[in-house]
């Protein structure tokens, strides 16, 4: 048995670190090593979300719902002033998969991903809970 969770730690989290990473290089002029650096995470997980490894295949649905684009410019602008303790950025990064989830647009994932299961009439993520 494994929980829903494990899509979006499979496709949003990545999607959304590559949403970030992007941003803090292009909109905030950090470096690699220094997002890698805020981040927590290596250089070289850095270089395979920048190539593209990592990522990629879920930041289309994202970045189609402007209050996540909102909500990770927010998470954006704590990594990149240096203010937010991680605690607090992980937090918002948590309202941005329960956001997305209320929009509904894990659904399909869910249903690939959980094949076994009738989803078809699934709300467990749509409730807000």
């Amino acid at each position: 048995m494994k929980p829903y969770c494990v899509t979006v730690v499979k496709y949003v989290l990545p999607a959304m670190r590559v949403l970030i990473m992007k941003q803090l290089m292009e909109e905030h002029g950090l470096r690699k090593t220094d997002v890698a650096e805020r981040m927590s995470m290596s250089p070289a997980a850095i270089t395979h979300y920048t190539k593209g490894f990592r990522g990629s295949g879920f930041i289309k649905d994202i970045s189609e719902s402007k209050e996540a684009i909102k909500k990770i410019s927010e998470i954006c602008n704590a990594i990149a002033i240096d203010e937010s303790p991680m605690d607090i950025v992980m937090e918002k990064i948590c309202e941005v998969c329960k956001l997305i989830r209320m929009k509904g647009i894990v659904c399909e994932l869910h249903r690939e991903e959980f094949s076994e299961l009738c989803l078809s009439d699934c709300e467990l993520c749509l409730k807000g809970e």
